[in-house]
């Protein structure tokens, strides 16, 4: 790990991975930003308040609040990383949750060196048809693999277009969270080691962009995931929904690098 503290934000930060990288990554001495989605829920994260993090509030199915925990992010300066942890398993808020929340995000906290977004094996199951989807979650249109096929392709789309930033999907396995179950048969640390290691290390592999990654290793993700039509298709629909869209990237220096 790098020997370096960084400043991460992690959402989705009161249970789970979420919170399991948080606190290593402030084992590790980094600052950390965690989430959670009111203030009731901040008494799941008190222990590592009391270790010194420090926390944003909002219920990111709603696009209001999910714009309101940005500002508050960037009240407290610049991050060097963000990991889009947050997500539901399924129903009308899994699009406004697991998509439109890091799209949003994504969008509207300062720019960091390294965006990291929580995919799933399951991404390989989804639906391809990003024209289709009602991302409010009025209606439940959409299942958890296909929010999770289309973070992946915002991720390798962010990768495309944010050259100065590195972006990586991370599929944690099937681990036993409270949404993947008591009897999930990955290992929960394996889980969230990949994303700590994405977001914090020097070494030349964790330095790079457009990968979807799983214990550690380089994986191909569904061949769909690369292609730019539908990346684009998939941020037209996530820009026409909010009314927000990325800015533009810029090639950096080496001296950037």
């Amino acid at each position: 790990m790098s020997p370096r503290s960084s400043r991460i934000f992690v959402t989705g930060s009161a249970d789970g991975l979420g919170r399991a990288a948080a606190r290593a990554l402030l084992e590790q001495g980094h600052g950390v930003v965690v989430h959670a989605r009111n203030r009731k829920r901040l008494e799941a994260v008190r222990e590592l308040l009391e270790r010194g993090a420090e926390a944003v509030v909002g219920d990111l199915s709603d696009p209001g609040e999910t714009l309101g925990v940005a500002e508050q992010v960037n009240r407290l300066g610049r991050m060097d990383a963000v990991i889009h942890n947050a997500a539901v398993g399924g129903g009308p808020q899994v699009l406004p949750v697991n998509v439109v929340a890091p799209y949003l995000l994504t969008a509207r906290i300062r720019r960091p060196r390294r965006l990291i977004y929580i995919s799933s094996g399951m991404h390989r199951g989804g639906r391809a048809d990003p024209g289709g989807m009602d991302w409010s979650g009025s209606r439940a249109t959409a299942s958890y693999s296909d929010s999770k096929l289309f973070v992946t392709a915002l991720a390798m789309a962010v990768a495309r277009l944010w050259p100065d930033v590195f972006s990586n999907a991370v599929d944690p396995g099937w681990v036993p969270t409270k949404m993947g179950g008591p009897g999930a048969p990955d290992d929960l640390r394996l889980g969230y080691t990949t994303q700590v290691w994405l977001a914090t290390s020097d070494d030349p592999e964790a330095r790079t962009s457009g990968g979807y990654w799983y214990h550690m290793r380089r994986q191909e993700p569904a061949r769909i995931v690369h292609d730019e039509r539908f990346q684009d298709e998939l941020l037209e629909e996530l820009a026409r929904f909010t009314g927000i869209r990325l800015a533009p990237g810029h090639t950096p220096t080496e001296e950037e690098r």
